[in-house]
């Protein structure tokens, strides 16, 4: 058994934030798990929202807050749609929200003072967010759309607590 000590040094704020967030990150992944084309692309509400134009969406939320603003790569447009073209597949869709999901967690690993400020702020803002914000902000932004995920999932399947 750890000593509180070596706990708070395991658990540091960073770990706990990313390790939260990355659950929420799965949870998401999960949903689309054993599922057709064709069920993953199907709208459950009249806006159109399907599993994979979430996972496709919060792959451009991943890019957006941890390249484009944080390290400030303004030529990175990231596409935060909903729609995902004919020819996608589910799991092109998935390996890409990974590998931008991977991206950001070695972001954040690299800074670990969440002090540390965003290179640029989040466009239509004036203020530049802390690492600790944009974490906050991801792991609020990837559970909402998990829970949207989950109603989904159930709707196509009955599926629940994936």
């Amino acid at each position: 058994m750890m000593d509180d000590a070596d706990y708070d040094r395991k658990y540091t704020e960073g770990f706990v934030l990313l390790a939260y967030l990355s659950k929420m990150r799965e949870a998401v992944v999960r949903t689309t798990e054993g599922l057709s084309d064709e069920q993953v692309r199907t709208p459950g509400v009249p806006s159109g929202t399907n599993l994979l134009g979430i996972v496709q969406h919060l792959t451009g939320v991943e890019e957006h807050w941890f390249g484009r603003v944080f390290l400030g790569e303004a030529h990175l447009v990231a596409n935060k749609s909903m729609q995902v073209p004919a020819g996608v597949t589910r799991d092109q869709v998935v390996a890409a929200y990974r590998r931008a999901c991977e991206r950001s967690d070695e972001i954040a690993q690299a800074h670990p003072d969440l002090s540390t400020r965003a290179a640029v702020p989040n466009p239509g803002e004036e203020q530049r967010d802390s690492l600790r914000v944009i974490l906050g902000h991801m792991i609020e932004e990837t559970a909402r759309h998990a829970g949207h995920a989950d109603i989904l999932r159930e709707q196509i399947d009955g599926a629940t607590g994936l």
